[in-house]
């Protein structure tokens, strides 16, 4: 067995045994939605930073700076101010009542079976897209690792996946995402020095960058409205997106919550400003690569040494692997929790619904598999699916969620016309609308529009709706 088969082997035994114990210590549905609501800030903050890096970083950031230069990186700013928002302004009210899923929150908030409902269906829709380019990540890591074509390795990708989320929950999601995490940041606090070398020194590598490509280092290799309005999705999206704030309901409390999102801003923005090393790397050396997604795949298996090659593989694999499992369980607990209890039965028993809620996830992990396999999304830059995943869960979730706890005017019809007038109007945007305005900002603008009128055109709230979490 080569090294790299052996590393993997071994990650994947870790990841396969933390499920297995992650099943065995599940006692009940909070334990395995949201881990018991007992996480403390170092495991709460990896797993609030592994989520948040995808393949979109390892892959798609890389990609996008291998094909449009260093002007994107700006859009990495919008990423810990969005961190810093949901701790300083959402977390301290959106936390006085510990849901087991987002949708429950809206339920309790706007006193409306229908808004949970509603929120449920924009989750499962947002969460295809999103898993759709994780596992065309995936695909891509197996046939440089492995040599195997694409398409087995989505699929092995997608059934590893499957089997530890299905059988651990919230449990094994957050204990996977510390060892992920650990990977992630070992293979690229090694790689990028390494990759740095290869050229004799940083001044080197941007002098080789800027003689193959003369506009990496000018402002104009990326349109700036476009730039201005990726950012706003990133930071909409990540301060509401339902795999992110369920974790403010893992963590402990406040004080477990600070410390833990605080982890996080640092892993986070380290790893990010680490990647666009990787990506001048990859323009200097092989600057005619078919797309910018095979970037930092051809790095690790030709420029660094095997071992640490591998080691960046397995990191970004542990990207992916921890992104799609939070995806997986918040869409089983949609489909479990939201819609089955809240609409279908509603006296349906405990085990009854983990039962639902694991044919969910495995019904939400196949369905995108589906649709790579039958080439729908085909050759769109993995970055700019994930972007469009959060640009629907921006419109859809930012304005009732933040607003929800700012505002005790709003009503359920506001908060319901909202989230379907934003990802209608995202959708629409993305298909027909002006591609130099990313489709977050209309979607937005029209949630936060429906919000505010329909709200005031509608009987205000009953107390009952919005005390709990104006109590100060």
């Amino acid at each position: 067995m080569n090294v790299q088969l052996l590393i993997f082997f071994l990650y994947f035994a870790v990841v396969f045994a933390i499920g297995w114990y992650s099943m065995r210590a599940t006692a009940n549905e909070s334990d395995y939605w949201i881990a018991g609501g007992k996480l403390g800030w170092g495991v709460g903050g990896a797993t609030m930073a592994a989520t948040h890096t995808s393949a979109g970083t390892f892959i798609g950031t890389i990609g996008v700076i291998y094909e449009v230069g260093w002007s994107f990186t700006w859009v990495l700013i919008s990423i810990p101010l969005s961190y810093w928002f949901m701790v300083a302004v959402l977390a301290p009210r959106f936390t006085k009542v510990k849901e087991l899923t987002l949708p429950a929150f809206l339920q309790r908030r706007y006193d409306s079976k229908a808004a949970r409902g509603v929120g449920a269906v924009i989750i499962l829709i947002a969460t295809v897209v999103y898993i759709q380019a994780q596992i065309v990540a995936g695909g891509l890591v197996a046939n440089i690792v492995f040599g195997i074509p694409t398409t087995q390795g989505m699929v092995i990708f997608t059934v590893i996946l499957l089997i530890y989320t299905v059988i651990g929950g919230m449990l094994a999601v957050a204990y996977t995402d510390f060892l992920q995490m650990v990977i992630m940041v070992l293979g690229t606090v090694v790689s990028v020095p390494i990759a740095i070398h290869h050229f004799g020194g940083l001044d080197n590598m941007l002098n080789a960058v800027e003689a193959v490509k003369p506009l990496t280092f000018q402002w104009g290799g990326f349109p700036t409205t476009l730039l201005i309005t990726m950012s706003l999705a990133f930071f909409l999206g990540s301060v509401a997106t339902p795999e992110k704030v369920v974790r403010l309901y893992a963590m402990k409390d406040m004080k477990t919550i600070r410390k833990g999102i605080l982890m996080t801003i640092i892993l986070v923005t380290g790893i990010n400003l680490l990647v666009f090393f990787l990506g001048l790397a990859a323009m200097a050396l092989f600057p005619l690569l078919p797309t910018g997604d095979l970037s930092m795949p051809v790095i690790a298996r030709a420029v660094l040494p095997t071992f640490i090659g591998t080691i960046m593989l397995a990191a970004l694999t542990s990207a992916m692997m921890s992104t799609v499992d939070s995806l997986l369980l918040v869409a089983g607990s949609a489909l479990s929790e939201d819609i089955y209890q809240n609409l279908v039965h509603s006296k349906a028993s405990e085990k009854r619904r983990l039962q639902v809620a694991r044919i969910g996830i495995f019904t939400v992990g196949i369905i995108p598999l589906i649709l790579v396999l039958t080439g729908v999304g085909e050759g769109e830059l993995i970055q700019f699916i994930v972007v469009l995943f959060t640009a629907i869960m921006a419109a859809g979730f930012f304005t009732p969620v933040v607003g929800g706890v700012l505002w005790k005017r709003a009503t359920k019809a506001g908060a319901i016309s909202a989230m379907i007038g934003g990802v209608v109007i995202t959708g629409l945007w993305k298909a027909f609308g002006d591609p130099l305005i990313y489709p977050v900002l209309p979607g937005f603008i029209v949630s936060v529009t429906l919000y505010i009128l329909v709200s005031l055109l509608t009987k205000p709230p009953s107390e009952k709706s919005w005390g709990v979490y104006f109590d100060d």
